[in-house]
């Protein structure tokens, strides 16, 4: 029997066949994503700028105000300066990240100190060099550095604690898409959501552990307790991989885009790595450390370096978005009709 051609359907009408609304969408958004991402990192990035660099004044009482004023003044409120007893409280305060440089005054010489901690970021510490020495120059001062909390051998450019959280990050968002792909972006039921958060937290501790004997005695990069970076990554792996999974249950495959606009986009240039927190742009500085990229960051160099000092805060707020990636699992699950794109259970 002959079979009757089908008509051409003509280029339109190929066009809508090849490329559907949900395609084009998709694609619409993965262009918005990758602009997205070139104007985060470039904007974070381009040009550092001093914003309240935490700088002391170790200096007798007829010179200290004098030398604070002098910090203050500089343009754009480079400088928040304060004044300290002496040298040893001021290298305590270092070490204990409540500031990152301070100006040792000679008050029977010229020759003056500036203490600093590279290992809390090089570029910390080049700035308040940069901004001491001048002003040391300009009342016939010098100013030799002293680093307090040097970086380790293998860690030269003080860049292993961020790589690491990244790679942390990257593991977390990856499973948590993986597992949405391959069974369904939500969970058929409370028990498969249960089964796919503990293989979520299984996988977590083995990058966890994987990450710190790489970093530690592998590569011999970053020092610090095995245990306690295996349970910093733990955490780091299982709060972005459950948020992950959250964001998919809600918004299906749109959802691993939402948690790279979250997790790439906007958490790795505010994460402090590259540039701390006083030389980025004020809305990096404000929202890096309530991301588990930069909470991530902060946590590992204390751990590296600082005698593990100023934990809580970002462990709490690991704690807290892993929490809230669980009970928005969660929630989805028990709301299926509303959300997701569910793989029927099996039988």
């Amino acid at each position: 029997m002959a079979h009757t051609a089908e008509p051409a359907k003509g280029f339109l009408g190929e066009l809508r066949d090849a490329v559907t609304p949900r395609a084009f969408f998709l694609v619409v958004a993965v262009l918005l994503l990758q602009l997205g991402f070139i104007t985060s990192y470039v904007g974070a990035l381009h040009h550092p700028t001093p914003h309240e660099l935490s700088i002391a004044v170790v200096a007798p009482p007829e010179v200290a105000p004098k030398l604070v004023g002098a910090l203050e003044s500089v343009p754009d409120d480079a400088v928040r300066a304060s004044v300290l007893p002496d040298g040893d409280t001021a290298r305590a305060r270092i070490k204990d990240q409540k500031i990152y440089a301070a100006w040792v005054v000679d008050p029977t010489g010229t020759e003056d100190a500036l203490l600093v901690a590279e290992a809390r970021g090089p570029a910390a510490s080049t700035a308040a060099e940069g901004i001491v020495t001048k002003l040391a120059a300009s009342q016939g001062r010098t100013v030799v550095v002293d680093d307090t909390v040097p970086l380790a051998k293998g860690d030269a450019e003080g860049l292993s604690a961020f790589y690491l959280v990244v790679g942390w990050c990257v593991g977390g968002y990856l499973v948590a898409s993986i597992l949405g792909i391959s069974a369904g972006s939500r969970p058929a039921n409370t028990a498969r959501a249960v089964l796919r958060l503990g293989t979520l937290a299984l996988y977590s501790v083995a990058a966890g552990l994987g990450g710190a004997l790489i970093i530690g005695p592998i590569l011999h990069a970053l020092p610090g307790s095995i245990a306690a970076l295996t349970g910093l990554g733990t955490l780091v792996v299982f709060s972005v991989g459950a948020v992950t999974m959250a964001l998919e249950c809600l918004f299906d495959v749109v959802g691993i885009g939402l948690a790279v606009l979250l997790f790439v986009v906007l958490g790795n240039p505010s994460a402090g790595g590259v540039f701390p927190p006083p030389l980025l742009p004020a809305f990096w500085r404000a929202i890096g450390e309530w991301i588990p990229n930069g909470a991530g960051t902060s946590a590992a160099r204390s751990i590296a370096y600082l005698d593990s000092t100023n934990l809580t805060v970002p462990f709490l707020v690991l704690a807290l978005w892993a929490v809230l990636g669980i009970a928005v699992t969660f929630l989805a699950v028990a709301r299926r009709p509303q959300f997701g794109r569910p793989i029927p259970p099996e039988g």
